[in-house]
């Protein structure tokens, strides 16, 4: 790597507050807040809105759409006959 134009690779910490959850990685984002992390060291912290911890797909909780439903309903309403006309 070239040296003096990469951003500082550090440690952070990313904290899910809808989950009460928060992870610490390596990243190179910036933050002016810091928190203090379980050793004992303080970190960078950055607020995400969403992350695994509150994620349908993750969590189970995601929801299955009825396409087949929405579709009948819609050649209801706006009269499509059984001919494909």
């Amino acid at each position: 790597m070239k040296p003096g134009i990469h951003p500082e690779y550090r440690p952070v910490v990313f904290r899910d507050r809808a989950a009460g959850f928060a992870f610490l990685t390596r990243s190179t984002a910036t933050s002016d807040r810091t928190v203090e992390w379980e050793d004992g060291n303080t970190y960078p912290v950055i607020d995400v809105e969403i992350s695994s911890a509150s994620h349908p797909f993750y969590t189970g909780t995601q929801r299955v759409l009825d396409t087949a439903g929405r579709v009948e309903r819609f050649e209801r309403r706006y009269g499509r006959d059984r001919s494909g006309r």
